[in-house]
């Protein structure tokens, strides 16, 4: 198959990942934090590794990580245990996954919260005049924003978002599943409360480890309880991180097959995969914008984007094309991709988008049979 479906996970893996899941079930298979075995200290040695290769890769040594099993259970601890604080007005911008969102909208239901929307212009650019008035006449007390659009690839002015915010002594959360260990990002500086990563995407891990990173000196409620294998005598969560929110047994084989795709992306380097994506993503646009029954949806070639294009396709719904496109063993996402407020902004909203995604691995066979596939709808149209 063609494979244009890397925004929802990156397929395929670097080699070294299939290799590491093997090796570890093989020799390091059992738990961590509950046995003195020999075998268990080179998992916990596994696991440590991979934090500090976290912490590197995203130049972030100076806050904690903490696993989880996706993104979507990360922004669930994070948003409710800071909600639990008491916190009220939350301003998002309209690209947020339904990861965010239908978090938000259950608590705004029960007047617990108030949601605000950035303002955004039309072509897609920030009016930060705009939001600053926003913020003067109802102060921000946590503002959440993903660093790049699920929908159409858009990177988000995140780093001038949360300068401004912190003038309001906002809390600040930023969504990275689509470009953890793709776009650098300084994420030490102290405009950045927490940061949100999928593994599975722009990591280039294995799906089920994802996490999140904080400051330690933060102090976030815990929403879910369980066993740490630390302090069991203690009925309350300990204060300890990861361990105050690390409950239950984490998906050690994951974090094996991240530790491996975290080792390739410092061999290759962010720069040189980054690089190859944009050269990816050009090829994309430019072979799209050859038909004239393909729309390019939020396409504003003065802004940066990560590899990712939404398109229509002129008298065919999404899904159909969709349908379509899988007759010749083309796979993409199609629909609204769980960003509703990103389609009703783009003014695609119910139907949603065509959605194409590359890759590192994205080659040229995959072009030339995306170009094939198109060549005979144009002929059938």
């Amino acid at each position: 198959m063609a494979y244009f479906n890397n925004a929802a996970t990156t397929y395929p893996k670097p080699a070294e990942l299939y290799d590491a899941m093997i090796s570890y079930y093989r020799y390091n298979g059992v738990s961590i934090g509950r046995e003195d075995s020999l075998v268990s200290k080179n998992a916990e040695t596994i696991v440590q590794e991979t934090r500090n290769q976290i912490k590197m890769l995203l130049q972030c040594d100076a806050k904690e990580v903490i696993f989880q099993s996706s993104a979507t259970m990360a922004l669930n601890i994070i948003i409710q245990g800071i909600i639990k604080s008491g916190v009220y007005n939350i301003y998002i911008s309209p690209f947020e996954h339904n990861a965010v969102t239908r978090i938000l909208y259950n608590f705004e239901k029960q007047n617990i919260i108030k949601i605000h929307k950035l303002l955004i212009n039309h072509d897609l650019t920030f009016d930060f005049e705009r939001i600053k008035y926003q913020f003067d006449a109802i102060k921000p007390d946590l503002v959440i924003v993903s660093h790049a659009s699920n929908v159409i690839g858009l990177l988000l002015p995140v780093e001038e978002i949360f300068t401004l915010a912190k003038k309001y002594d906002s809390i600040t959360l930023i969504d990275m599943a689509q470009t953890a260990g793709l776009v650098n990002c300084n994420l030490n500086n102290e405009i950045f409360d927490y940061v949100v990563f999928a593994g599975h995407k722009t990591l280039y891990g294995p799906t089920g480890i994802s996490g999140f990173l904080m400051k330690p000196d933060l102090k976030l409620t815990p929403i879910l309880f369980g066993g740490t294998g630390y302090d069991s005598a203690n009925q309350d969560m300990p204060h300890q991180l990861p361990e105050r929110f690390e409950i239950g047994t984490i998906n050690l084989l994951g974090i094996a097959g991240l530790y491996s795709s975290l080792n390739w992306i410092e061999t290759v380097s962010i720069n040189n995969i980054r690089t190859v994506e944009k050269d990816n993503r050009k090829k994309l646009v430019e072979l799209l914008s050859k038909y004239w029954f393909i729309k390019l949806i939020g396409n504003n070639e003065s802004l940066e984007y990560v590899g990712i294009v939404s398109c229509l396709i002129d008298g065919i719904s999404s899904d159909s094309a969709g349908v379509l496109l899988n007759k010749y063993n083309i796979q993409v996402r199609t629909g609204l991709h769980c960003a509703p407020l990103a389609h009703q902004f783009l003014n695609t909203y119910p139907t949603g988008t065509i959605r194409f995604s590359v890759s590192y691995f994205t080659s040229e066979k995959d072009f030339n049979e995306l170009e094939h596939a198109l060549d005979n709808i144009n002929k059938a149209l």
